[in-house]
């Protein structure tokens, strides 16, 4: 953080005189950890690249956003407006200004570890009357080296090197890299996650906040494209989207219901925007029939959404979804808000829709409760670079050895990173499964590999 807060809500001339003199001396300190000098003089995006400097490239774009934000608040300012909004600018400004200061001081700790100093330096660089006297002595001073570049990357967990059939029955998932773009830099999401689930099955989705499920989901549904081929019974999601679409499901977690509505008027309306315009009236009618009998609503529609109970809310949603009888079923937390009972209720009949071959995926925060009612678990974890990558896919007991613990909840804590609470082993899991994955394409069952992978795994540790 460069300025102060008066430079930052001053005159655009006092403030380009700020950028200009910080940038003279942070140019030097820049160029040292392998980045373009005259990204020191572009507001907001010098503050992502000191962050990038002191390997804290959260933080650092953090602070640029707040910066870029006094900017546009100060710019505000300038224009004759009333006493109350000048007020609320001031006020954000001043909000903004502070946590930039509590980040900055990371940031700036950071700084002290990457030039091997000692912390005390860091009280130095976060005030304007000796910021720039250190980063002068920092950015010429010969002793002072960064023991990492900026443009350094984290070494990669290996990859797989397989790819899942295209051809195979089922849902085959091929996803080479889901990527997103943001102002200061393009951020992988996904990367190398290789899969074939059979028709039938039933699959828990697990990973921690951030492993990227949900990301996950919307590449396989087609809902948000990835560098990714995803077939259905051979057919490309992405190439036939409006001739697959109607073939999958997804319940979300939230109800998009109309609590004024019967049962039947929901599933009535659900028939008609999702079955095709050329089945006839009466086949919709019977299929809506089918539906309320399948998830035990008949008795039920007359009566009003609002009226109903948490548990038949949720069969509702699912039979919404389900009545154009999709191939591919996804489900996000349908068990979200019901006691145990219910719950368990709910994935049984989950379960008897995948017995009609049907492929369904769940996630669920209280896994362990049901797990025996899975076929298949994926789990996805957050490599060192903060990527969604395949940590196992394979029968639920399979993954208990895999990852040498009795519950769901416990192989979670083992991926998990250490600031989440967990045991922050996700890396030695990724690259574990991507043998067992090399393993499988060589002919062998998913317990087959992943025993001869524990196995290995044990002999080096014995070594």
């Amino acid at each position: 953080m460069y300025m102060n807060f008066n430079d930052l809500i001053s005159s655009p001339s006092t403030t380009l005189i700020s950028i200009l003199i910080d940038g003279i001396f942070m140019m030097f300190v820049f160029k040292k950890c392998g980045l373009k000098w005259w990204y020191s003089f572009i507001p907001g995006y010098s503050e992502y690249c000191k962050g990038r400097c002191a390997n804290k490239e959260t933080e650092g774009r953090m602070v640029a956003w707040l910066e870029l934000l006094i900017f546009a608040l100060s710019g505000l300012l300038m224009f004759q407006t009333s006493d109350i909004t000048a007020s609320i600018a001031l006020l954000v400004s001043a909000v903004a200004f502070i946590t930039m200061f509590i980040i900055d001081i990371k940031i700036c700790i950071g700084l002290c570890e990457v030039f091997d100093r000692r912390k005390w330096w860091a009280i130095l660089w976060l005030f304007s009357g000796t910021r720039l006297i250190v980063a002068a002595i920092w950015g010429l001073s010969s002793k002072f080296q960064p023991n990492r570049l900026a443009t350094d990357k984290q070494a990669e967990v290996e990859t797989s090197g397989v790819t899942a059939d295209e051809d195979a029955e089922g849902l085959s998932v091929n996803i080479n890299a889901r990527t997103a773009h943001t102002a200061f830099q393009t951020v992988t999401l996904l990367k190398d996650i290789h899969l074939v689930i059979p028709q039938g099955h039933m699959v828990l989705l697990l990973g921690g906040s951030g492993a990227g499920k949900t990301t996950f989901l919307n590449a396989v549904t087609g809902y948000e494209k990835a560098d990714a081929s995803i077939t259905i019974n051979d057919i490309n999601i992405y190439k036939n989207y409006d001739h697959v679409k109607y073939n999958l499901g997804f319940v979300p977690q939230q109800e998009l219901m109309r609590g004024n509505d019967t049962v039947l008027k929901t599933l009535q309306d659900a028939a008609n925007i999702r079955l095709p315009a050329s089945m006839s009236h009466k086949d919709k009618e019977n299929r809506v029939i089918e539906v309320l009998e399948t998830f035990g609503l008949a008795m039920l529609q007359n009566n009003m959404v609002e009226k109903l109970s948490g548990g038949q809310k949720k069969r509702l949603s699912i039979a919404i979804e389900f009545i154009s009888d999709p191939e591919l079923f996804i489900l996000d937390e349908p068990d979200s808000g019901l006691d145990g009972v219910v719950a368990r209720s709910l994935f049984e009949k989950l379960r008897d829709i995948a017995d009609e071959g049907k492929i369904v995926i769940v996630i669920t925060h209280t896994p362990d409760r049901v797990v025996d009612l899975f076929d298949d678990v994926i789990v996805l974890a957050k490599d060192s670079t903060r990527t969604g990558r395949l940590a196992f896919y394979g029968p639920v007991n399979a993954a208990k050895n895999f990852f040498a613990r009795g519950t769901m909840e416990a192989v979670l804590r083992t991926i998990n990173q250490k600031e989440e609470g967990g045991e922050g082993r996700a890396d030695e899991f990724v690259a574990m499964y991507s043998h067992v994955a090399r393993l499988m394409d060589e002919g062998k069952t998913c317990e087959e590999a992943t025993k001869e992978v524990i196995f290995e795994k044990s002999k080096g540790a014995t070594a």
